[in-house]
């Protein structure tokens, strides 16, 4: 029998056999599905002939193809310069070949065959297959096999990656890797969490099926950092596929633990153009991915990470922080999905944090109050996610620049705080039923001088308590729609921000800014129903430092019966809105209200004064007489104070 007509013949048993075993124990598990195969693989091996020819005689610029079983004993051959091998189903195992230049087919390597000299890749791509290399033991393991699966796996990458490779192919692999401790044999000895992990070179591609598992040795008690994977100080990777497990039900947690320990999924560690694409990150117990930098931002070291994209990943159940962003630039997150962020499980609880998505930058002032940004977070875009189930919240915008968050579909909140130029637009908020976030968007910040250029606009929000709760500056809230909750917006501690037509909703208050303060703050050009009042402003700058604050209720449309309420409240001008309801202002001071177009009370005087006055003007209103009952009127004034209330050129119909 021709030895072509034998390699036929083994291929159709293999398969066949192949075809048996996978029909027969399909319900088996991953294990035993790793094992049968290497026995597959083993017997395969064993059925092929051993090779008639070797390597000895070749000549340089040679081609020889592999069809058979070729042991080298043990042996080191040398071969002449360019010479090529290409695989037609045979192996090359339990020997050396140095190459002087030349090429090899993928295919033929195996962890029995050491390759010396310049040789590359036929093919770019190569094609992980775990039977071929078993020094990287899957399944369950100890903690020396589970270090020994990082050293070995990352020292096949890069391998790889030095015969010329682009991209690393796996299908079928389930293994554990223990990245918590310190490798290094040089004197220094600590730990950088970037670096005990498994490493990813520039210009590659780990390219991972759905059947592809990377697994996180439980680490000890104690132990606050560690990712199984990372990119650090590289440029033009990208990872695809695959599944990456956290040991967060798996570890222990110290008593002292404040929600600080685990380890991550992933780093991105002073990385330039990274694609981290369709990814699964499961049970983090620390978070999914880090993303932060080399260096402070004003030393000459400084290596920014920039052009990161997070795209079509799913987080699921991961402990404190889905995705942690210290330091970057343009940063894209976009289609991904994060379900159940820092909730806690059986096996631990939710971590401290508690958002899918938190820019934090580490910033200081230095002795003479100058602003030191150790670290930089900006030119950052959130959008087209899916966020359910956060124990806090989706994105916490805390320390950054020119953050964009959009069209996501969020079921938590976010947040900004000391940011600039940060906008948050176009997204779709709907509270849980049966655990509603306290608000949808909270912009914080007020006192800081770093917050400043902030806006909120064209988001739909439905069912929060607190639709947009302001205590900021400088910001600008416009065309966003609440509905179903309590309180449309929130204000308090807010300078120089601007809310206009919006259109509110809710079951309670639509304005509300309550013992607090704001100065130039307008409220213009929004249509507002509600079923308690339309706006409650109630000791607001009511304290002397206050005195001259300003608060404007301009050209709104207020729906309704409902009223204004103004109380121990000092600064606010209510001027040409149009009012299906009534005004009520009690111990009050610099208060204007001024050609309101209409104001239309039912069950209610159209304008209540109370209590004491100072400089309260009353002109120019046109009032439409009450229709609840008799003891309504258009003006009715209780007020102790005549002298501090001026009522001019206003209308009864």
């Amino acid at each position: 029998m021709k030895r072509m007509n034998l390699i036929e013949r083994v291929t159709y048993i293999f398969v066949f056999a192949t075809t048996l075993t996978l029909t027969s124990c399909a319900d088996d598990n991953i294990e035993e599905i790793i094992i049968e195969d290497a026995k597959q693989e083993e017997a395969m091996t064993k059925a092929l002939v051993s090779c008639d020819f070797n390597l000895t005689n070749l000549v340089a610029n040679a081609t020889m193809t592999i069809d058979c079983a070729m042991d080298l004993d043990g042996k080191t051959i040398q071969l002449p310069s360019n010479t090529t091998l290409k695989y037609n189903g045979g192996t090359l195992t339990n020997g050396t070949i140095i190459f002087n230049g030349g090429y090899i087919d993928g295919r033929l390597l195996n962890n029995d065959l050491q390759l010396r000299g310049g040789v590359k890749l036929i093919d770019p791509v190569f094609v992980f297959e775990a039977s071929k290399w078993p020094n990287i033991v899957q399944g369950s393991v100890d903690g020396a096999t589970a270090l020994k699966n990082t050293a070995e796996f990352e020292s096949l990458i890069y391998r790889i990656k030095r015969m010329a490779a682009t991209t690393f192919e796996m299908d079928a692999f389930d293994a554990y890797f223990e990245t918590t401790k310190v490798t290094s044999t040089t004197t220094n000895q600590n730990f950088y969490a970037s670096v005990e992990a498994i490493n990813l070179p520039s210009g590659f591609h780990l390219k991972m099926s759905d059947n592809t598992h990377f697994r996180q040795y439980p680490a000890e008690e104690g132990i606050e950092n560690g990712a199984i994977m990372a990119v650090r100080d590289v440029v033009n990777v990208k990872i695809t596929g695959g599944n990456f497990h956290g040991d967060r039900n798996e570890r222990g947690y110290s008593a002292n633990d404040v929600g600080l320990e685990g380890t991550h999924l992933f780093h991105v560690h002073s990385g330039r153009n990274i694609t981290i694409d369709d990814v699964n990150f499961i049970e983090g117990s620390k978070g999914g991915i880090a993303i932060y930098s080399l260096g402070f931002s004003f030393n000459p070291d400084y290596k920014p990470t920039t052009g990161v994209q997070v795209r079509n990943c799913n987080f699921i159940n991961i402990r404190r922080m889905g995705i942690a962003l210290t330091d970057g630039r343009q940063i894209v997150i976009e289609g991904n999905t994060f379900t159940n962020t820092g909730q806690p499980m059986s096996g631990s609880d939710g971590g401290e944090v508690g958002y899918a998505i938190n820019v934090e930058a580490f910033r200081t002032r230095n002795s003479s109050g100058t602003l030191m940004e150790n670290e930089k977070a900006f030119d950052i875009t959130i959008r087209n996610n899916t966020e359910r189930n956060s124990r806090i919240g989706f994105a916490a915008a805390t320390i950054g620049q020119d953050i964009t968050v959009e069209d996501n579909d969020i079921e938590t909140r976010v947040i900004l705080s000391l940011t600039a130029g940060t906008t948050i637009r176009n997204n779709t908020f709907t509270a849980d039923d049966t655990n509603p976030s306290a608000f949808a968007i909270f912009a914080a910040g007020s006192h800081s001088d770093t917050v400043f250029d902030n806006k909120i606009y064209g988001n739909v929000i439905s069912g929060y308590p607190i639709g947009i709760a302001l205590d900021t500056r400088d910001a600008e809230v416009y065309e966003n729609s609440i509905a179903n909750g309590e309180i449309g917006i929130q204000v308090r501690r807010t300078i120089n921000t601007s809310v206009h037509h919006n259109n509110i909703g809710v079951n309670g208050t639509g304005i509300n800014a309550a013992n607090t303060y704001a100065d130039n703050v307008s409220i213009t050009d929004n249509t507002i129903t509600s079923s308690k009042f339309h706006a409650y402003l109630n000791q607001l700058n009511s304290k002397a430092e206050y005195a001259n604050y300003k608060f404007t209720l301009e050209r709104n449309t207020f729906i309704n019966e409902k009223k204004i309420s103004i109380y121990n409240t000092k600064g606010v001008t209510v001027k040409s809105n149009t009012i299906e309801g009534g005004i009520e202002i009690g111990n009050a001071e610099k208060i204007n209200i001024l050609n309101n177009t209409k104001i239309a009370p039912v069950n209610c005087d159209g304008i209540r004064l109370y209590g004491t006055h100072t400089a309260v003007v009353i002109s120019g209103n046109a009032i439409m007489e009450p229709t609840g009952a008799s003891r309504f009127q258009c003006i009715k004034n209780t007020s102790t104070t005549p002298s501090g209330i001026s009522i001019t050129g206003n209308t009864c119909n």
